[in-house]
């Protein structure tokens, strides 16, 4: 899937700015930062593996929820200038991206209903 691959380069890219934050932020936003990335992933992941179309919606919105997260926590390091705006431009591309791309699925997912299934007959 692309959105998974799309996800993936951004887990790599935040990792990779996380690392030039200042060591105070390890457990701060370092850790909200790689936390949130993985969790686009992970929920992404948790969705595809549902049965149910509501149900794959519901876990690609939370894994949009955490695109927004992210998106925030990195303006807040350019903010701070802990990272510069060019630092931060790939993940946040990447993170539009994605978020981009989890919307369509969110679209697919809650305008096709699962069928019901049918009922037994006796």
């Amino acid at each position: 899937m692309e959105v998974w691959k799309r996800g993936m380069e951004l887990v790599v890219e935040i990792y990779l700015l996380t690392d030039k934050l200042p060591r105070e932020e390890v457990y701060g936003l370092s850790s909200q930062l790689r936390r949130a990335s993985v969790g686009i992933l992970a929920n992404l992941a948790e969705g595809f593996s549902r049965s149910s179309n509501p149900d794959k919606a519901y876990k690609y919105t939370i894994s949009r929820g955490e695109c927004s997260e992210v998106h925030a926590l990195l303006l807040v390091c350019v903010r701070l200038q802990l990272l510069s705006e060019e630092e931060a431009k790939k993940a946040l591309l990447l993170n539009a991206h994605t978020g981009k791309l989890l919307t369509g699925l969110i679209q697919k997912y809650s305008s096709n209903p699962s069928p019901s299934p049918s009922p037994l007959v006796m």
